[in-house]
């Protein structure tokens, strides 16, 4: 029996507000679709965040015992400035700016993207659709808006009728917004507006002479929304209801109330049955802003190159940190949370390590299947890491606690102890133990400790204990801690 048979799973349904239980559309088949990036710039941290988060969400479906089909789209047919319908879209503009062809800045930066990912130790979507890839698919779908009278054509460019479609829907459900509200608070068209309405939005424009990327339709030579490629891929890939669609907050208003709107103008169905939205990053506990130049970008979060920290971390570092917080909570970056998270991801690590060595015994008081069932309680709670990775640490207490002669478990106990923690460290939250690695304390460096230590045994069978202290004291200060056990000494970085 799967998991998943097995578990109750509870999310927070953005466009009910509320906490739901999870039932697949077709089990143990599931649809995921979050939106990817724009690739005109390095991929933002906060983008980062959203897509480990989801990483995340895909990781534990899987263990579950679900068959995820993971879809995450790559925009590279540019959009305009603010989402707007006027101006040059980012991809031209960077384009323009640096005197490269738009696709020599997809092609950059969506490796720049992937790069970042995979050192967060991402895994891949199943699929990663592209927005120029999907043109003809965007193409049929206007036409299906506007052949629903919920569209219409000026002068080339095809507007989505808002008014209309809130005759009988309820544009605004995801986000709350009335439209009544909406037409209040936004301006009055001017004179060289084409929309009928200043809270219609463009599903296909026609370019200007000077715009860079374009395609033939009915319309005219131009480019598609940016509204309607995530609309397309997302129904093409996972059918015209699909089980969960993510990403960040931001894209709550408009993007995916558009979507909401085109899918059901399109298709009759508004394609998920479940919202999941990710929450923002601060920096230093404001705003990121690239106007403030409060900023931190991948690079500068791992090389420490930046004045925002005190020094650099490493991608797995930083990941447990984000693992700390809730996905729907706030974050704030500062170089003493990372710092703590740092420590507290060596803990663990040095928890996981000491778990090797033990061995079956009797007599303890650490329940294991009961920890194991908060474990997962944790996840089916709306995929609560941050309680999840408290039960973890509840198991490190314990693990620490022991003697490497008897765990006090049972020998099925022990392999059921190591078995979860692996599962729920390395599988779930996706984190890799750098602590015997190139990146942590790396092989050259395991040798020369040896060496080390090999001296300091030397020194104590020749009693000269005053070096052996020495030694085991000055790698201390370096933080390499030196445990003596029966077998002879062993090492650990220290948090």
């Amino acid at each position: 029996m799967a998991l998943y048979e097995e578990n109750d799973l509870y999310l927070y349904n953005s466009i009910s507000r509320k906490k739901e239980k999870f039932n697949a559309l077709n089990a143990p088949h599931l649809g995921l679709y979050v939106c990817g990036p724009t690739v005109y710039s390095e991929v933002h941290l906060g983008n980062c965040r959203t897509f480990i988060s989801f990483d995340m969400v895909y990781r534990y479906l899987s263990h579950l015992g679900y068959k995820v089909r993971y879809v995450r789209n790559i925009t590279d047919a540019g959009h305009l400035e603010n989402d707007a319908d006027e101006g040059e879209d980012k991809i031209s503009q960077r384009a323009r700016l640096e005197q490269l062809e738009p696709m020599e800045i997809v092609q950059n930066y969506t490796l720049n993207f992937h790069k970042v990912l995979e050192q967060f130790n991402n895994i891949p979507p199943s699929i990663e659709p592209t927005a120029t890839g999907h043109i003809v698919e965007q193409i049929d779908m206007i036409q299906k808006i506007i052949d629903a009278g919920l569209a219409y054509e000026k002068n080339g460019s095809v507007y989505f009728n808002v008014a209309k479609y809130n005759e009988s829907n309820n544009y605004g459900e995801l986000s709350g917004r009335k439209i009544e509200e909406l037409i209040s608070g936004t301006r009055e068209l001017d004179a060289q507006s084409e929309k009928d309405s200043p809270l219609d939005f463009a599903i296909w424009k026609k370019a200007s002479p000077s715009h860079i990327m374009r395609w033939n339709s009915p319309w005219s030579a131009g480019f598609p929304g940016w509204h309607l490629e995530c609309s397309v891929m997302s129904t093409k890939y996972l059918g015209e209801e699909f089980d969960i669609h993510g990403g960040g907050m931001d894209l709550k208003f408009p993007h995916h109330e558009c979507e909401i709107a085109q899918n059901q103008a399109s298709t009759g169905h508004k394609g998920p049955r479940y919202w999941m939205h990710g929450n923002m990053l601060t920096l230093n506990g404001q705003k990121m802003s690239k106007s403030t130049g409060n900023t931190l970008s991948p690079s500068e979060l791992f090389s420490g190159d930046t004045d925002k920290l005190e020094k650099g971390f490493h991608p797995t570092v930083a990941r447990f940190f984000m693992m700390q917080a809730h996905y729907g909570s706030q974050l704030d970056f500062s170089s003493d949370a990372l710092e703590a998270a740092e420590k507290g991801y060596f803990r663990l690590m040095g928890a996981w390590n000491n778990l090797q060595k033990l061995s079956p015994g009797e007599g303890s008081d650490f329940k294991v299947k009961a920890w194991r069932e908060s474990c997962y309680a944790a996840m089916n709670d709306d995929f609560n890491s941050p309680i999840l990775i408290s039960q973890l640490f509840e198991a490190a207490r314990f693990i620490n606690s022991r003697g490497e002669e008897n765990s006090g478990l049972s020998a099925d106990d022990l392999a059921l102890l190591k078995n979860t923690f692996s599962i729920f460290v390395f599988d779930v939250l996706g984190l890799e133990d750098i602590t015997h690695s190139n990146q942590g304390s790396g092989d050259k460096l395991d040798e020369v400790v040896q060496i080390l230590l090999d001296l300091r045994t030397q020194a104590r069978a020749d009693r000269n204990f005053s070096l052996s202290d020495t030694i085991r004291d000055q790698l201390a200060s370096v933080g390499i801690e030196v445990k003596d056990g029966k077998d002879g000494s062993t090492f650990s970085l220290k948090s």
